[in-house]
């Protein structure tokens, strides 16, 4: 009978997933099957492809069978319930964007971690209510399924007080705003398969860079964060497809006194309107304003680069050096033109391109006699989610 894990990544309006079988002999898990409800609420559609890209089922759904997430998850429930038919759905792992103070390692949810949970939805507006949807769907179909939530901000409860302190009245700090970070399960994974590539990677320092629609940095010692490029929430650092980045608070005191702006305005502005989209005027895809010869997608490109290279800079000083540079993420991954800017912009720390691998696609981007190594890696965070669900049900079952 074949065992499998499911994991689940809720945004705003999609419900991502991914099937795992856990291989009987081995024990590892192997990926199964993908897919994804997209356009919760508005024009849905639901996609599952197997691991060699067939397509599995393809079909439009009305808003009133997706409507909202629940709704979803109560139609993807019903499909895997026949797709797992000749096996047993061992659990469900979720991302969950925001853990808190507490949460600094994947946890077994029930009904005190729900409401714990329900408790930081403030923290992360827009992301954490989504991700809680579909696990009390399941919750209330399927309560006996063990549900493991994975956080994005465990990974960064590692870096030093002093990295996640804001310099604002204590009493704010007790309430929990400080600086969290995101992305942790993505460069969780990186840490995980660095020594791979070479055995000098395990206890360096090193920056991995993050960069698509969401992008960040994050700076490694001996595989643990040290400090991070996001803070409080996901809108902080580096330019993003929609997300400003970095921005002097006194900017939203201006926007507030001159053009009237409320908290739900600004919150449009911050998280929807801005980045490469709001400084292009075109478009929020890289690729897209790469492919364009209108100077303002150049002006974004430049922005980008600049800010990416300039928090290398940042992080490398956290770190007291730098031995290699990682790329990952939508960007990260497949932009040689990205990736070259950075390099040359961080050519200072001792860093020298491979132009020809870069161009290649190469693991390895930097030459070999390159004081800093530079890498392409891609992230995997569905697995990283799969192995915590399944590390975490088998420590149940001990």
């Amino acid at each position: 009978m074949n065992k499998y894990l499911l994991v689940i990544n809720a945004g705003s309006s999609s419900i991502k997933f991914a099937i795992y079988q856990k291989d009987a002999s081995s024990g590892q898990l192997i990926a199964d099957a993908a897919g994804q409800i997209a356009g919760i609420g508005s024009q849905p559609g639901f996609m599952v492809k197997s691991s060699d890209d067939a397509v599995l089922i393809e079909r439009s759904l009305s808003v009133d069978e997706a409507g909202d997430h629940t709704g979803a998850i109560n139609i993807i429930r019903s499909w895997l319930w026949d797709y797992f038919a000749d096996g047993t759905l061992l659990a469900v792992g979720h991302r969950v964007v925001h853990g808190g103070q507490h949460y600094s390692a994947p946890v077994l949810i029930d009904a005190t971690v729900l409401a714990e949970l329900e408790n930081l939805v403030p923290l992360a507006p827009l992301h954490q209510p989504h991700n809680l949807a579909t696990i009390r769907a399941l919750l209330e179909t399927m309560p006996s399924l063990p549900q493991v939530a994975c956080f994005d901000t465990a990974f960064h409860r590692t870096q030093p007080a002093v990295a996640q302190r804001c310099a604002i009245p204590r009493r704010f700090a007790d309430e929990g705003i400080r600086r969290y970070g995101f992305h942790g399960l993505s460069y969780e994974y990186i840490a995980s398969v660095l020594p791979t590539l070479e055995s000098t990677l395990t206890d360096a320092r090193i920056i991995i860079a993050h960069l698509g629609s969401g992008a960040s940095l994050c700076a490694l010692h001996n595989g643990r964060s040290i400090a991070t490029t996001m803070g409080f929430s996901p809108l902080d650092g580096l330019v993003m497809g929609t997300r400003c980045g970095d921005i002097d608070p006194g900017v939203l005191l201006y926007l507030m006194d001159r053009h009237n702006m409320d908290a739900r305005a600004l919150e449009q502005l911050l998280y929807y309107q801005s980045g490469l989209l709001g400084v292009s005027g075109i478009s929020s895809d890289m690729r897209t304003l790469l492919a364009s010869e209108d100077p303002r997608a150049q002006e974004a490109i430049e922005l980008f680069g600049y800010r990416v290279a300039r928090e290398i800079g940042s992080l490398a000083a956290a770190l007291c050096g730098l031995d290699a540079l990682v790329f990952t993420g939508g960007i990260g991954e497949h932009s040689s033109v990205i990736r070259a800017k950075v390099c040359r912009e961080a050519k200072w720390l001792g860093l020298e391109l491979d132009e020809s691998a870069n161009a290649a696609k190469g693991s390895r981007i930097s030459t070999l006699s390159s004081k800093v190594s530079a890498w392409v890696v891609a992230t995997d965070e569905n697995l990283m989610i799969a192995r915590h669900t399944l590390r975490q049900i088998t420590l149940e079952n001990l």
